[in-house]
């Protein structure tokens, strides 16, 4: 598999390398999912945005072998708006699949930058019991 952002996501679309009439197409998908990866905390902080075929997935990922479901992710997100499945127990199947990844990389990036929903909170004494502080 090719390490290139752009043409391993043409290669899960069944689209060879040379072949660039959608390029412009899935290009603005693959962003979307960027985007979407860096409201759930995951890659730069910044964001993260291709223009072409050279970047590579380790100018995301980093390092981190840890996030190689990325890879997927982003592949799984790209199929459904540009070839989405035929049936609805497909895209049913589809969206799950998508929904599971995206879970699991949160989960993932809790595990190590944890954001506090509700930092006002922390400085308050919370009594669940009904007992007394």
């Amino acid at each position: 598999m090719t390490d290139s952002i752009l043409n391993s996501t043409k290669k899960v679309l069944q689209l060879p390398e040379d072949y660039t009439a959608f390029d412009p197409d899935i290009l603005m998908h693959i962003n979307s999912a960027f985007a979407t990866l860096n409201q759930l905390g995951i890659g730069p902080d910044d964001g993260f945005e291709i223009a072409g075929a050279t970047e590579v997935w380790a100018d995301f990922l980093g390092a981190n072998p840890k996030l190689n479901s990325v890879k997927t992710y982003v592949a799984l997100k790209v199929k459904m708006v540009f070839d989405p499945p035929q049936f609805s127990f497909h895209t049913n199947a589809l969206q799950a699949e998508i929904d599971q990844y995206e879970w699991r990389l949160n989960t993932y990036r809790e595990s190590y930058a944890w954001v506090d929903p509700d930092p006002e909170l922390d400085d308050q004494i919370v009594v669940i019991d009904g007992g007394s502080a």
